[in-house]
């Protein structure tokens, strides 16, 4: 997620912001030799509670439930390519019964079945009141988030607890309190709610949320007690810093993955991106005597953005490829244990220059989403970074971006992420291999890192 606003950049599915992103896995052979087939029609997604209207060179997307259809976004066309002014593009090739979406800077692929013909819900005006927007609200999350087990959450009690509070008469402010009371319990950063002049984001408890004024507090104390006065370098709207440190050990920091450039588009960010790790990743620096012998990558603070950014600097720091982890989507609204299937994901090494030597990488609580899911692809490496510090934030879903009746948005989770070993890291968040103090009072009393002096250490030994 994007901390400098509420809109969710990296998880907003279908190009609702900036989208999620990774290696798309490649399509079946049948489909991809029909990409002339018309894709006008009426399509629904597998998972992602979403239709897709393709008519006249427009493709207006629908955002459903069992309850409620609301539109979301039109995209003009041109070819199987689909953009629309602050979206992020997509294309789709089909044949007649099925299709394959690809969201610009996303994670794979979508799947999509075609429909006779837009769901009557679609066609007539929705429910509205305070009622409508508790029933929305309480249904997009249950027919769509992943975690209410795992998190110990019965969501229909949830419905019996809140809804009666409901009346006709509620003020705004009271409805806005009981929705987040609804979502608070789940300590889940990529579940929030904005009205027009509030919002609310969850947190997991004990962490803090990577926003500006952490950055604006901690970037000093970077610069003049982690590096001892070092000369940081900044790139890419300062998300990106760079420092040659003594021993020939780097020091690479970025605080998010996306916002590179003035452009919110993939194609963007990713040229961004690659000259960016052009400057730092330079021959004296990866080749020769003279070449790093460690790299520290600092992530400690990181808002996320998108995951095939995260991929995109991986691939600038293997000289073989690697499994990143798996990918699927909640898909069956009545079945909490129902999901797309997995869709595995790699790392290809770039043929830009590369480093390919230690790493040790600073994690914490205040890293989040594409920080995340970069650390996680990352552990599969050779040689596997050293983690030091504390556990990331916990949550690696793309986000569905939702509006309800009232023109309030919200988001919500729907997809695992998971590794080789189908483990899930949702939650609890990735655990270090060395555990320090990050960023704590003591640490900031004493005026150390010890998170990063380990680091040196683990680099220089």
């Amino acid at each position: 997620m994007d901390f400098t606003t509420f809109r969710p950049a990296r998880r907003m599915l279908l190009a609702v912001g900036i989208a999620a992103g990774l290696v798309a896995a490649p399509l079946s052979a049948p489909l991809a030799a029909s990409a002339a087939t018309s894709i006008d029609g009426v399509w629904q997604l597998d998972g992602y509670g979403t239709i897709v209207a393709i008519d006249n060179g427009k493709a207006e997307l629908f955002s459903t439930t069992s309850i409620s259809c609301t539109p979301a976004a039109v995209y003009t066309r041109s070819g199987n390519r689909f953009t629309a002014e602050e979206e992020q593009a997509f294309t789709m090739q089909g044949r007649r019964d099925r299709a394959v979406m690809h969201v610009e800077g996303n994670v794979g692929d979508k799947h999509l079945r075609r429909l006779a013909k837009l769901p009557k819900l679609c066609t007539v005006p929705g429910a509205t009141g305070p009622l409508a927007v508790f029933d929305q609200f309480w249904t997009t999350y249950a027919e769509n988030y992943p975690f209410f087990q795992a998190k110990g959450i019965d969501w229909n009690k949830v419905r019996d607890t809140y809804r009666p509070r409901v009346t006709p008469d509620i003020s705004e402010d009271a409805l806005f309190d009981l929705l987040s009371e609804m979502i608070r319990p789940l300590g889940d950063a990529h579940t929030a709610i904005r009205s027009e002049t509030r919002t609310f984001g969850g947190v997991r408890p004990g962490t803090t949320f990577p926003s500006p004024e952490l950055e604006a507090q901690l970037r000093p104390y970077i610069e003049q007690t982690t590096l001892k006065g070092t000369h940081l370098t900044t790139y890419a709207n300062d998300r990106i810093g760079y420092a040659d440190l003594p021993g020939r050990i780097g020091y690479l920091r970025v605080i998010a993955f996306l916002g590179y450039g003035d452009v919110a588009d993939y194609n963007a960010e990713r040229k961004v991106l690659n000259g960016t790790i052009d400057q730092i990743l330079t021959k004296d620096r990866t080749t020769g005597r003279n070449k790093l012998r460690g790299l520290i990558v600092d992530l400690r603070i990181n808002g996320g953005g998108s995951d095939q950014l995260g991929l995109d600097l991986a691939s600038r720091l293997t000289g073989k490829p690697f499994f990143a982890y798996a990918k699927r989507a909640r898909n069956d609204p009545s079945d909490p244990a129902a999901f797309t299937a997995p869709q595995p994901l790699f790392v290809q090494p770039s043929e830009r220059t590369k480093y390919t030597g230690p790493i040790a990488m600073l994690t914490g609580g205040s890293q989040m989403s594409a920080g995340e899911t970069f650390t996680q692809a990352m552990m599969n490496r050779t040689p596997r970074p050293v983690r030091i510090g504390q556990n990331t934030q916990g949550v690696f879903s793309d986000v569905l971006v939702r509006s309800l009746p009232n023109g309030w948005r919200f988001i919500v989770p729907n997809e695992e992420f998971r590794t080789r070993d189908w483990k899930s890291f949702d939650g609890p968040g990735i655990p270090p291999d060395l555990r320090t103090p990050v960023f704590s009072k003591d640490e900031f009393e004493a005026q150390r890192d010890t998170a990063f002096s380990t680091a040196v250490k683990v680099l220089v030994r």
